[in-house]
């Protein structure tokens, strides 16, 4: 074929490519909209609303933020985790244990949570490096079925069944209702921007290529050890952050808090999420994570029962809604 047909056929397919772009930009303004405004109803919430409500939605922001660590394994890595609680456990013990014994708050130790989040999710990675599907989740169920007992067994640095305390403001002048709230919703915000930012990488592109045809990414030169050691370690660093602001929005850490259930849990907050990668479908699945057991929290022996009726109520009814909202939802599939 010959430089001029070669020309002449990019020239056609960027002439077409024009209207579709021209149709999208509508939709993509009326969504930036619909996000900033949801957003400044977020940021006024606190005002109007009780304290009861602004610890509760604190917590929910820090759980959508384990929740987007889990989405971001399964859409990057295609592997399932039934063990991130580990990595939201080392994120809050990790704020605890530097203001315990540095007498750092929040704002310092919040870096380093999400190294050292990073660094245990590269520990676990390599290893397992050669393993995928059910066998990577058993793996990382073992995980979370040893965290509880590792935690007791170092109660003296752990703080053991009693756990520890997060006191340390991250705002001075603030009072303690707002900095539980507006921390974990500016952490939400910052990790939203960030995968969005990462999305659009050479980076992102490798993994989902190796996810697609590991034979085609390796004759690129990309290597499957790298992907996972990389999708794993930036997945349990985002949900060290989340660990370190539940424990500041919770202002304690326990053992209890991190069982097998808590990773089970976060995985059904994934999916109802529809594994999505925006603030909307996060907020929504950290919502379900967060009041759901509280809703249920009388029901005696039909709480499992109850809990996954409301599951498949909400898959099935966000299944039921229009492809154009579901995507919005989801944020857009990279």
């Amino acid at each position: 074929m010959s430089d001029l047909s070669v020309s002449a056929s990019a020239d056609r397919l960027a002439d077409a490519s024009v209207p579709a772009m021209r149709a999208r930009a509508p939709r993509q303004r009326l969504s930036a909209a619909a996000g900033l405004a949801g957003l400044l109803v977020l940021l006024a919430l606190p005002l109007t609303a009780g304290g009861y409500w602004t610890f509760t939605l604190g917590l929910c922001f820090a759980n959508a933020i384990a929740i987007l660590s889990v989405s971001f394994l399964v859409r990057y890595g295609g592997e399932v985790s039934i063990g991130h609680g580990v990595f939201v456990a080392a994120g809050a013990y990790t704020v605890a244990l530097l203001e315990k014994y540095l007498a750092l708050s929040l704002l310092f130790s919040l870096p380093v949570a999400a190294v050292a989040g990073a660094v245990l999710g590269v520990l676990f990675s390599y290893p397992s490096r050669h393993l995928s599907g059910i066998y990577l989740a058993v793996a990382t169920m073992a995980l979370a079925l040893a965290l509880p007992e590792v935690l007791l067994h170092f109660s003296n640095v752990t703080g053991g069944y009693g756990g520890l305390y997060v006191n340390l403001d991250a705002l001075p002048g603030v009072s303690k209702d707002m900095q539980r709230y507006y921390m974990p919703l500016a952490g939400l915000v910052a990790v939203v921007l960030l995968l969005r930012h990462f999305r659009r990488s050479r980076q992102a592109m490798a993994l989902l290529l190796i996810r697609s045809s590991a034979h085609a990414a390796e004759s690129f030169g990309i290597r499957r050890s790298w992907a996972r050691l990389s999708c794993m370690a930036l997945s349990a660093g985002i949900a060290a952050v989340a660990g370190a602001l539940l424990s500041f929005s919770s202002s304690t850490v326990s053992p209890n808090s991190f069982t097998l259930w808590t990773s089970i849990f976060l995985l059904v907050g994934s999916v109802v999420s529809l594994y999505s990668l925006s603030i909307a479908g996060s907020v929504i699945g950290g919502l379900f994570l967060t009041m759901v057991p509280l809703l249920l929290a009388g029901a005696g022996d039909w709480v499992p029962v109850l809990y996954g009726a409301a599951l498949l109520a909400v898959v099935l009814g966000f299944n039921a809604l229009p492809a154009d909202l579901r995507a919005r939802l989801e944020g857009s599939r990279s």
